[in-house]
């Protein structure tokens, strides 16, 4: 895999090593969502099976990067909080019942779930990073899995910390979590499309991604994938179209009381958004031309020249086989002026995400050897003028 930054739209003079807080647009994407505005203008061009077909399109394309195998269990969503809140909808407790969630989790997937166990008088577990620098990974990750008991009714996470791209072994702890008839709902907004996804392999109960991330969409919109444990529940809304014969209009007054068959019955409302639809179609094409694996190999490429080098200045950086090469945190130095930092990043167009003592570091496709040499030298320069 070769650079893509020629299908992008980023100057050459910047280093947008931000794309976990939101992605560029491919310049493909651009055309395809100035399109659809255009077709707006004249909505005498949009016809009845506008609703439906590029939607069902789009299901059928996102199964296959997550490899699932019946396109009907994703629906669209707004965001990951209305996707995480149709899942908490359906889910009962009991007094004894434990949430457990990751350390300093996403808010998104938090506030739901506190409301949940607040309804039932459950208990929510936090299983925090351990303070330690080395083996952090592999430590957090025998921490899950002890802490998950026969109290556990939900684990709720990421695949990868949203934070510090630190890789939680889902395969492990879904087994655990199957073993003990508990649900495993995943958060995938931080890395599906970048990172290797298989529902398949995985078989969690409901995964909930954002477009707008690293599947190199639109804002406000993003896709869900519901498992068998949700196929009877209560939607978030009654959204028309998410109905059997929907696609009659001249019949939508003869009020049907059956959904659509497996999740069709959770998409939210305006799901054939006319914008937005035709944009993930484009931006998910390419993902699946480019593939995850490739993508994480080519970040990899990129950016393992600076590692040894940041730990030579005192940077702290999970091992290799625990962190994503898309989505990493670097641990800074003690007594690094944090300000100068940002001064300096500011002056050579270095974009990050700052974490107090971290800065998260998140690349793709449009992101080159360069940018992390401006990184490293950004950092240099900040530690001699300590």
């Amino acid at each position: 895999m070769t650079s893509k930054k020629h299908l992008f739209d980023i100057p050459e003079d910047v280093a947008y090593l931000n794309a976990a807080n939101m992605s560029p647009l491919l310049k493909s994407t651009n055309l395809a969502g100035k399109a659809a505005i255009d077709q707006k203008t004249n909505p005498f061009t949009i016809k009845s099976n506008d609703f439906f077909e590029p939607l069902d399109n789009l299901k059928k394309m996102y199964a296959q990067l997550i490899e699932v195998e019946e396109p009907q269990r994703i629906v669209a969503i707004p965001s990951v909080s209305y996707g995480i809140s149709t899942v908490t909808k359906n889910i009962k407790l009991k007094p004894e019942d434990e949430i457990l969630i990751i350390g300093e989790q996403f808010p998104s997937n938090v506030y739901a779930w506190k409301r949940l166990a607040a309804d039932f008088k459950a208990t929510i577990k936090t299983v925090h990073k351990p303070d330690e620098s080395e083996n952090c990974g592999k430590t957090w990750n025998d921490h899950i899995l002890d802490a998950i008991t026969e109290k556990t009714a939900v684990v709720t996470m990421g695949n990868i910390h949203w934070a510090d791209g630190t890789i939680f072994n889902l395969k492990t702890i879904n087994a655990k979590v199957k073993s003990l008839n508990a649900l495993l709902i995943i958060d995938g907004s931080q890395s599906i499309g970048a990172l290797p996804f298989s529902v398949k392999e995985l078989e969690p109960d409901a995964v909930i991604c954002a477009g707008y991330k690293w599947l190199l969409g639109p804002y406000s919109f993003g896709l869900a994938y519901y498992g068998p444990y949700f196929d009877n529940g209560i939607p978030i809304e009654e959204n028309w179209s998410n109905r059997l014969n929907s696609e009659n209009f001249a019949g939508l007054t003869n009020y049907e009381e059956t959904y659509k068959p497996f999740s069709g019955r959770y998409n939210m409302g305006e799901n054939a958004n006319f914008i937005a639809v035709p944009m993930l179609l484009d931006s998910i094409s390419q993902l699946l031309e480019w593939q995850p694996k490739n993508i994480q190999d080519y970040c990899h490429s990129i950016s393992k020249h600076v590692i040894e080098p940041l730990k030579t200045l005192g940077c702290i950086i999970e091992k290799n086989e625990y962190r994503a090469k898309h989505l990493f945190g670097i641990k800074l130095p003690d007594g690094i002026n944090l300000d100068k930092l940002k001064q300096e990043f500011e002056k050579n167009q270095v974009f990050i995400a700052n974490r107090g003592t971290y800065i998260r570091i998140s690349c793709h496709l449009f992101s080159t050897t360069h940018d992390f040499d401006i990184l490293l030298k950004s950092i240099e320069n900040v530690l001699n003028l300590n």
